[in-house]
């Protein structure tokens, strides 16, 4: 059965070879010089391309920069090379990859550094939808990770390579990780690098166990399973390291969100006697709640908002109130503190 499954996802008929596969994805096969000189200068473009979008908070740019990136390539060399037992060649296209972080992130610390002012790192999209990944991002990258190993191994779905390119983030993030660091954001940057690895981790994963179960794995009996166990076992093994962080992150932001719901139901019951008013945002950073109100009269007794946050969040989370004016008051602790 599981043979019968595995003909339907890679049939006999549109199934590469491996010489195929050798030829796409290592980069130290057939015409070195040109395969260098395309991937560095591809890659260079596509840093330049994805840190002016991260700057001027621009999507479409940055999904360009994706589209042609070509930081996949040696990544999936890396998996072909362990589903293969191959060591000297996964050591090789690693070392690609290393060279690659280390430009984008330069570029991006190159543009942040050469900007005449500095910005808001926190209002700007393109990064703040990096710098906080979580499990799901961890789950798109595999599964994304899956659908690149198969297109690659089919002749007729190559295709799809572009939206995978899209679906899986790598030059962005690190984009994003050199333009934090130029502005002094190492936290910011962290967040952005381990999206990267996530994803960099799991289309090793997904590559190595596609490559490896459809046949272009080690060809030796007496080798074949001691090797893919080890190499199966050290890929999980740093798969469950980095998801770790991630899961942290995906409870924490949980956390949250759920504290603002409740605060902005609080709120909300509030300002239920003030004809008009309403709350139009609530933010929870884990250490201060600000609730952003439009209103046209006064406001009511704000000790009954305090008492009322008293399930909602922390004990001792000052709460502060931002009125459609403009004005922007502490209104207290929730609790004794």
């Amino acid at each position: 059965m599981a043979w019968n499954v595995l003909r339907r996802v890679l049939p006999d008929s549109q199934r590469r070879t491996n010489d195929d596969l050798t030829a796409d994805l290592d980069m130290l096969a057939g015409d070195v010089s040109a395969k260098r000189s395309a991937f560095w200068t591809m890659l260079l473009l596509s840093s330049v391309i994805a840190t002016a979008g991260v700057l001027a908070d621009s999507t479409a740019t940055v999904i360009g920069a994706m589209i042609i990136a070509p930081l996949s390539t040696p990544i999936m060399g890396l998996a072909l090379g362990l589903a293969r037992g191959a060591p000297r060649s996964a050591v090789r296209s690693a070392w690609i990859v290393t060279l690659g972080v280390v430009l984008v992130v330069a570029v991006g610390a190159l543009f942040s550094v050469a900007l005449p002012t500095s910005f808001d790192l926190l209002s700007n999209g393109q990064i703040t939808s990096r710098t906080s990944p979580g499990l799901l991002d961890l789950i798109a990258a595999v599964a994304t990770g899956f659908a690149g190993a198969i297109a690659l191994a089919r002749r007729d779905v190559a295709a799809v390579l572009p939206g995978v390119a899209i679906a899986i983030s790598l030059v962005p993030p690190l984009a994003v990780v050199g333009v934090c660091l130029g502005d002094g954001a190492p936290g910011l940057a962290g967040g952005a690098f381990l999206l990267f690895l996530s994803n960099a981790v799991a289309l090793v994963l997904a590559g190595t166990l596609v490559f490896a179960i459809t046949g272009y794995g080690v060809a030796t009996v007496g080798q074949e399973q001691p090797t893919r166990r080890r190499t199966y076992a050290t890929i999980v093994v740093v798969l469950v390291i980095v998801a770790l962080p991630l899961v942290g992150n995906t409870v924490f932001t949980y956390q949250v969100a759920l504290k603002s719901e409740r605060v902005e139901r609080a709120a909300d019951a509030w300002l239920a006697g003030v004809a008009g008013a309403n709350v139009t945002q609530v933010s929870y950073s884990g250490s201060q709640v600000e609730i952003d109100i439009r209103t046209q009269g006064d406001l009511p007794d704000t000790d009954v908002l305090i008492r009322s946050l008293e399930d909602a969040v922390p004990r001792g989370t000052p709460v502060v109130v931002v009125t459609s004016f403009g004005d922007r008051q502490e209104v207290g602790r929730v609790g004794p503190g």
